[in-house]
């Protein structure tokens, strides 16, 4: 087992030995680019992670992890285009920095090449492979989806909301971890159980993401700090709102979800009272504790040693106390 840092130095490496850059230029630089802007690369450190857990050789994973990197960036460049967004990772979009149908298409090509890194392992685990990835590429999709159709919508309850985010989130998190696993050869039981922890993760990172747009300092976090709020999204923070708020407080909130003024700056102060007021900015906290207590409790069932455990819970503690 190496620490966190260490394998995305691996990462670091492997990804500036590929050959992404090539003939047409305007299609593989924002590739290159959207991947050079590093960012935690959280995913694919799981899954060499998880690999070296189950007893496999981290190299053996870096395909695979690459794969899941690469199709993280190609939903990042096309989430930012349907939240028209300027920043990611503090710096400008690919949207912005070329134009939007290059964004589109390098995106496109992004997903194809995630796809071909798995052609490097053997039939048996490309099947697993390609399967996990199929039906978690899809949820990603059925997830942002609900994002987009839960904007126009007037209720959305906690439950479609953790849905929502499970599915656009944290699924990938989870077949990140189960990729190292299949790629070890562990157990069915192990392979599942990893899985679960991931998602749990993953549902613990969004929340923390929804509490960071809000309450994040723009000097770490990376993104345009109140971008949620700007864009009127019904995130946890806002749903626990108007559980907790009065009256009051409720007709305040709606009434500034449903303007778009031309300074924002007063919007989101405002917006970010009121999440502080109804108790709702600690509500989020302490559904990020909830699940990653929940992944902790599945780390008792299986079947590694304490140190690899004690390594799993490391690394979710670390996730639930970041700041960027």
């Amino acid at each position: 087992m190496q620490s966190i840092k260490q394998y995305q130095e691996y990462i670091s490496e492997y990804l500036a030995e590929q050959q992404i850059v090539r003939e047409p230029k305007n299609l593989y630089e924002p590739i290159s680019y959207i991947l050079s802007l590093g960012g935690k690369r959280i995913r694919p450190t799981l899954t060499l992670m998880t690999a070296e857990i189950f007893g496999a050789n981290y190299k053996e994973a870096l395909p695979a992890a690459l794969a899941i990197e690469v199709f993280h960036n190609f939903s990042l460049i096309h989430d930012d285009i349907m939240d028209d967004a300027p920043l990611r990772r503090g710096n400008e979009t690919v949207h912005e920095k070329w134009d939007l149908n290059t964004g589109i298409l390098s995106g496109d090509a992004m997903l194809i090449l995630a796809y071909q890194y798995f052609e490097q392992y053997e039939p048996i685990v490309f099947r697993d492979l390609a399967k996990l990835f199929s039906k978690t590429a899809i949820q990603v999709c059925e997830g942002q989806q609900w994002d987009v159709d839960f904007e126009n919508r007037d209720t959305v309850t906690i439950t479609e909301y953790l849905k929502m985010i499970e599915y656009k989130t944290a699924v990938l998190v989870a077949a990140a971890m189960k990729m190292g696993a299949i790629i070890a050869s562990t157990s069915t039981e192990n392979c599942d159980l990893i899985y679960d922890f991931g998602l749990n993760l993953g549902l613990a990172f969004q929340l923390q993401d929804d509490y960071l747009d809000a309450f994040g300092d723009p000097a770490t976090f990376g993104k345009q700090v109140g971008g949620d709020i700007i864009e009127n999204k019904k995130t946890y923070l806002y749903l626990k709102a108007q559980e907790f708020s009065t009256a009051e407080q409720k007709e305040e909130l709606m009434h500034l979800f449903s303007i778009q003024p031309d300074d924002t700056a007063d919007k989101v102060a405002s917006v970010k009272m009121v999440f502080d007021k109804t108790g709702a900015a600690k509500a989020t906290q302490e559904g990020i504790t909830v699940f990653t207590m929940k992944a902790f409790e599945t780390l008792e069932k299986m079947h590694i040693a304490e140190d690899k455990k004690a390594m799993l819970r490391l690394f979710g503690q670390n996730l639930m106390s970041r700041n960027v």
